[in-house]
């Protein structure tokens, strides 16, 4: 088999910076030769980047390993991401596992040992999807109770901005209409670099996000989740500058309650929560807000649970990623006492469900008559001639077109909304 054979395949579980590194393996592998394997046929090389955020991440990614075995006996799998970091001696046994990374700062060390010479220094595509996510830091340093995270992502390292810079010009020249910041702490980005003590002036998100905004181009910039620690005064001046920049924000919230949010060991208020929302509220036009909330923490009264509905409620959130809380061994909340039983759980997962689904159907009532631009992603479901995506308040759009719109944003007016989603005409 020639080196021009060499056959690979790549599978990524969990988040948006996992999906960044495993395209970066991905554009390494084929700058040196190697190529895909086609749909059936068995792979050389298999990678696997792992996810451990829950105890589902890890029971996939022991899965996709031994089907991967399975499909291309005799197949090298390198395992890499957070499952890996976690429990790599776990990893070690399952079936053709050759190497296990612990460690996303030995990826360069692999790259050598695989003969790969060619290294870029960042991606220039992102198969699979017409947005595309850009890795701006990793690592975190907070001690959240029920975050396992911080223990296999531990410290923080924010790539220089001039990296980031090319790698999004070179997207976006490349057709990307949508950028995502994303990072494991992205609100924590230039920490590392720019303290006090390098003597550097500072450099953080704020100031990145005003960098990348001289981009030209008809492109649009959005950022992932952020601490609401981090919504300074800042930011939110950034986010009324910035023209690129969507009017969609994800601070998380994780509890209404403030006594819950003692317990997860978080760095604010409820108030002080809400008040950076109401404060964005009135200098941008018409903003989104989705968030991440647990359900269900340890010792998670009826009465702290109502304290979560009425903040979100005041919040206005659009979307909320709604997490039943799950037990992570090695964090503290896991052996705390008071464990709400599954069945609590899950009707509170329903109530706050039902309170999802009526906030974001009144958000999408706001934008009825309003122009959107619309990055078009996909054929919509049951309906032919018609289309759907996402436009820049993050709302499910679905408007007339045809395939040839796919990866395009495109004007529209909102006409009627649903509960899942928003219908609109062309403009």
């Amino acid at each position: 088999m020639t080196t021009t054979e060499r056959t690979c395949r790549l599978v990524t579980l969990g988040c948006k910076v996992n999906q960044y590194e495993t395209q970066l393996v991905k554009e390494t592998l084929l700058r040196n030769g190697w190529r895909e394997a086609d749909e059936g046929e068995a792979a050389e090389l298999c990678v696997v980047n792992t996810c451990t955020v829950t105890a589902t991440g890890d029971s996939k990614s022991r899965q996709v390993i031994r089907q991967l075995a399975r499909e291309s006996p005799g197949t090298r799998t390198v395992v890499m991401g957070c499952y890996a970091t976690r429990a790599p001696e776990e990893v070690a046994k399952l079936p053709s596992v050759s190497e296990v990374v612990t460690d996303k700062r030995e990826l360069p060390d692999l790259f050598d040992r695989l003969g790969l010479m060619d290294i870029p220094t960042g991606i220039s595509q992102f198969d699979g999807r017409h947005r595309a996510f850009v890795k701006v830091q990793d690592g975190c340093i907070l001690k959240c109770t029920y975050c396992i995270i911080p223990s296999v992502r531990p410290g923080l390292r924010s790539r220089s901005p001039e990296d980031i810079e090319d790698e999004v010009r070179r997207l976006v020249d490349n057709g990307y209409r949508e950028i995502v910041l994303c990072g494991i702490h992205v609100g924590h980005y230039g920490v590392d670099t720019t303290r006090a003590k390098s003597g550097l002036p500072p450099f953080r998100l704020s100031h990145l996000m005003r960098r990348l905004n001289r981009i030209p181009g008809d492109w649009r910039l959005r950022t992932s989740s952020i601490e609401a620690a981090e919504v300074n005064d800042d930011f939110i001046q950034a986010a009324a500058d910035c023209e690129h920049l969507c009017p969609h924000y994800h601070p998380a919230l994780q509890s209404g309650s403030d006594t819950v949010l003692r317990r997860m060991r978080r760095r604010y208020s409820v108030d002080r929560f809400l008040e950076k929302v109401h404060r964005m509220r009135e200098l941008l036009p018409n903003p989104a807000f989705t968030t991440d909330v647990i359900v269900g923490f340890p010792g998670e009264t009826e009465v702290e649970f109502e304290e979560t509905l009425a903040a979100c409620r005041q919040a206005e959130f659009m979307k909320i990623h709604i997490f039943p809380f799950s037990a992570r061994k090695g964090t503290p909340a896991a052996a705390f006492p008071d464990q709400t039983p599954p069945p609590v759980i899950r009707e509170r997962v329903e109530r706050l469900s039902v309170l999802e689904r009526q906030m974001a159907q009144r958000y999408y009532q706001s934008e009825i008559g309003r122009e959107l631009e619309v990055l078009v992603e996909r054929e919509a479901e049951d309906r032919p001639g018609w289309m759907r995506g996402t436009d820049r308040r993050y709302i499910p759009v679905e408007l007339p077109g045809s395939a040839d719109d796919i990866g395009r944003c495109v004007r529209a007016v909102g006409r009627q909304d649903f509960p899942h989603r928003l219908d609109a005409e062309r403009s």
